[in-house]
């Protein structure tokens, strides 16, 4: 088979790490199915082949794309442009795409700049109660997901409005676009699909600092990642791996 191409956002070597490990085994992937490339260490080869790639996977990270130019470090800065550049191919020719939490921005931002703000719809860690919209459950990569189910998010920007062209898949009562498609090939998420308890745990610890939520609360918010029942999240990570990586 083809392998996946692998994006990741994040500068922190230890929430990069357990991130791609988290890709692999909720994939159903080995190290040598994919290609890896961290984009705050490297650049996007200007020779890379999107078709030489069962699909592309986009991980999340600390950054907002919608933050103003002057308020992004160079490297968040860096890495926005690396992944953003790629979006023109990936939606003209709908190549398979998933892109995860900061994957919905990068869209979203491609498709209808103004999309992605922190206006509202922004959401605390936490496991938010999402369902599936009617769309949702004839999506052949919501295939074995429940009707209702929580999903581990924290994020300050969140997609506004539905840019022209998109589907809605799943909704929130905090945040109505959970997760999108456009075409037929290019899937986004604002929960993260790959998230385990043990994962948010390690992010918790990582980004306590980072104004998702004040410091002094991480030991509870470790606390109520163990105690949800997150599960079903990592279907939709499996389910895009299953259904492309043989086209």
């Amino acid at each position: 088979m083809k392998p996946f191409l692998i994006l990741q956002l994040r500068p922190e070597t230890d929430a990069s790490d357990d991130e791609f490990q988290a890709f692999l085994s909720k994939g159903g992937l080995s190290a040598d199915q994919v290609h890896r490339i961290r984009l705050d260490q490297e650049r996007i080869p200007d020779t890379l082949d999107l078709t030489a790639y069962s699909g592309v996977i986009v991980g999340g990270g600390p950054g907002c794309v919608s933050d103003a130019p002057d308020k992004k470090s160079a490297i968040e800065a860096k890495i926005e442009a690396e992944c953003l550049s790629l979006m023109p191919e990936i939606t003209t020719r709908d190549i398979p795409f998933l892109g995860c939490c900061y994957g919905i921005g990068i869209l979203g931002h491609h498709l209808k700049p103004g999309a992605i703000s922190k206006d509202q719809f922004g959401e605390p860690v936490s496991a938010s109660p999402c369902r599936l919209t009617d769309e949702g459950r004839d999506d052949p990569l919501l295939k074995g997901i429940p009707d209702a189910f929580e999903a581990f998010v924290g994020h300050k920007e969140a997609m506004q409005q539905l840019p022209e062209g998109c589907t809605q898949l799943v909704t929130s009562a905090p945040c109505p676009f959970q997760m999108i498609r456009f075409g037929q090939n290019v899937y986004a998420t604002q929960f993260h699909p790959e998230a385990d308890a043990h994962g948010f745990e390690t992010r918790i610890g990582i980004y306590k600092h980072h104004g998702y939520f004040p410091p002094e609360e991480a030991e509870a918010l470790v606390d109520m990642v163990h105690a949800a029942n997150v599960h079903a999240p990592a279907q939709i990570l499996r389910n895009f791996v299953d259904r492309y990586r043989d086209s």
